[in-house]
């Protein structure tokens, strides 16, 4: 009775840690998944947003759809930092969550400049955001490698 209850205990221990294992490589692949579609959104917003803001220093209707953008791309950047980090991939989300702290410090001052008449098309292109959200995209390539 004593061997068949130690087997039975040890059994239901082995089938709970494998669930755990199997649950962690599950959070990987999904934080993976969602890594690589914020890449996609910083990829089209570094790509298309710095012609736009040359419009909008001329076209009303272009300032509006930058602001939007910004404000988007601020949620986007909120959204990610939230997620659940992997085991093994701490160290490089940490990194992507102190460069979106960047971009959206600098997302925040463009969208006051802009509050405040000062819409300086070149500013952006030079500005913290795009060059922390550069960078984000070579952090968030070696997160995807996790999850292959």
């Amino acid at each position: 009775m004593k061997t068949t209850a130690i087997a039975f205990l040890l059994s239901v221990t082995v089938f709970l840690g494998g669930c755990s294992m199997v649950e962690g490589i599950n959070n990987t692949l999904d934080y993976a998944d969602e890594a690589t579609e914020y890449t996609n959104e910083v990829s089209t917003f570094v790509n298309e947003v710095p012609s736009l803001a040359e419009q909008a220093a001329t076209d009303e209707q272009a300032a509006k759809e930058l602001e939007t953008r910004l404000e988007d791309m601020k949620q986007n950047i909120m959204e990610f930092n939230e997620l659940e980090e992997p085991s093994i991939g701490a160290d490089l989300h940490q990194e992507v969550v102190d460069r979106n702290e960047q971009a959206l410090e600098g997302i925040d001052v463009y969208l006051n400049n802009m509050e405040n008449g000062k819409l300086d098309p070149s500013v952006i292109e030079n500005t913290e955001i795009f060059q922390a959200l550069r960078e984000i995209t070579d952090t968030i390539d070696q997160i995807k490698q996790l999850g292959e």
